[in-house]
């Protein structure tokens, strides 16, 4: 291993591990948390996933497992957590995405990249109501059943988590863009060699 390898790999590490520390502290320290029962919704909550979704594959799973974890520290519901973990195939598979096109990112209120956001979200949710429908077909849930499944979970978790997902997609945008500027060239110039 070079010295270029060794130094971009301890720099993702570094970032990875900055942004990790946001996505936990986010869900337990953020004033902005809406609770919808069954679910709920805290504020900028993805945004350090999303910039890490803009680095590269590995620290947006990294930064998703982070933020998994701050929703369990912070005490949600179990459900909450799980639905906090699947984000990892949102996270995946929108970082690939962005690794093929990466001036996405750059441009956060251009239509293709709003295109993105929407199809990211539409993801995002799949997920989080594939995760909710167990607890919710298996009686664990009240506040599920009350509401009803189509208020329950295809309202609130699925488009609730769409427009969720797409605010913070854009919050993340607009941080990005002064951030890329010194965070990009140092990715892309230690990535450069390895694709040599």
């Amino acid at each position: 291993m070079n010295t270029t390898t060794a130094n971009q790999k301890l720099y993702r590490l570094v970032l990875a591990g900055l942004l990790c520390a946001v996505a936990i502290v986010i869900p337990i320290f953020s004033p902005v948390k809406i609770q919808l029962e069954p679910a709920s919704f805290t504020l900028a909550s993805h945004v350090a996933i999303f910039i890490a979704m803009f680095i590269s594959p590995t620290v947006a799973v990294a930064v998703n497992l982070g933020a998994t974890l701050g929703f369990f520290l912070a005490g949600f519901p179990i459900v909450v957590v799980m639905r906090a973990f699947s984000q990892v195939v949102f996270a995946f598979v929108g970082a690939k995405y962005i690794q093929k096109h990466p001036a996405l990112p750059s441009a956060p209120f251009k239509l293709g990249t709003q295109a993105f956001s929407l199809l990211i979200g539409v993801l995002h949710a799949v997920c989080e109501v594939l995760i909710v429908l167990p607890f919710y077909f298996g009686g664990n849930m009240e506040a599920y059943a009350q509401r009803g499944f189509f208020i329950g979970v295809f309202m609130l978790v699925g488009v609730g988590t769409v427009i969720h997902s797409m605010v913070d997609f854009a919050i993340a945008g607009v941080i990005w863009k002064p951030l890329q500027h010194a965070i990009r060239p140092a990715v892309s110039a230690a990535a450069a060699p390895a694709q040599q």
